[in-house]
């Protein structure tokens, strides 16, 4: 298997790599996935990959794209998180349904998150529950082929904290439809 960070594009994982780091994330499945991620020289999507097989599904791409962001516009409230090197950006707003047009796919709302994303270079969407911070937590990882997270779609909370039970039960019929 080989797993290409960004930084070391002739980096390849061994089999004692791959072991080392299914046994860290199963002992650690709360870790920031980016930092595991930069710590020991893979992609974030190794790092995914990485957790227990409960934890996470992985399915879809560019092709599942469109249908998965346009599910996400119907969920409501819900925290999309870009995580670089640099910073992490977090919106918590509705995610507008979006179109593709000139090679993107445009998030159109006048305020709040709006944009353009390279829908192409999707390569996977990943549906993560797994404990963080000290709470149960779930979201949506866009997989860019680079075996980078383009970004993060987040499940709501409620004003107790806890996920937002009819997102949750949307995010995993979302799953079950990309992943199988």
């Amino acid at each position: 298997m080989q797993n290409v960070a960004p930084d070391f594009k002739d980096f390849i994982m061994t089999t004692a790599m791959l072991d080392d780091l299914t046994t860290y994330m199963r002992d650690n499945p709360g870790a920031v996935i980016e930092d595991v991620a930069r710590d020991r020289k893979v992609t974030p999507r190794a790092v995914i990959e990485a957790l227990p097989a409960e934890m996470v599904k992985i399915g879809g791409g560019a092709d599942a794209f469109v249908a998965a962001m346009q599910d996400i516009a119907t969920w409501g409230v819900v925290t999309l998180i870009v995580h670089t090197d640099d910073g992490i950006f977090e919106i918590t707003d509705p995610v507008a349904p979006g179109s593709i047009g000139r090679g993107y796919f445009n998030l159109s709302h006048p305020t709040g998150l709006h944009g353009h994303l390279r829908h192409e270079r999707c390569a996977g969407i990943a549906f993560v529950e797994r404990p963080f911070m000290g709470k149960s937590s779930a979201f949506a990882a866009f997989l860019n082929v680079d075996g980078g997270v383009m970004f993060k779609v987040f499940v709501g909370r409620d004003e107790t904290r806890a996920l937002k039970q009819d997102q949750l039960t949307r995010f995993r019929a979302l799953a079950q439809t990309i992943c199988g």
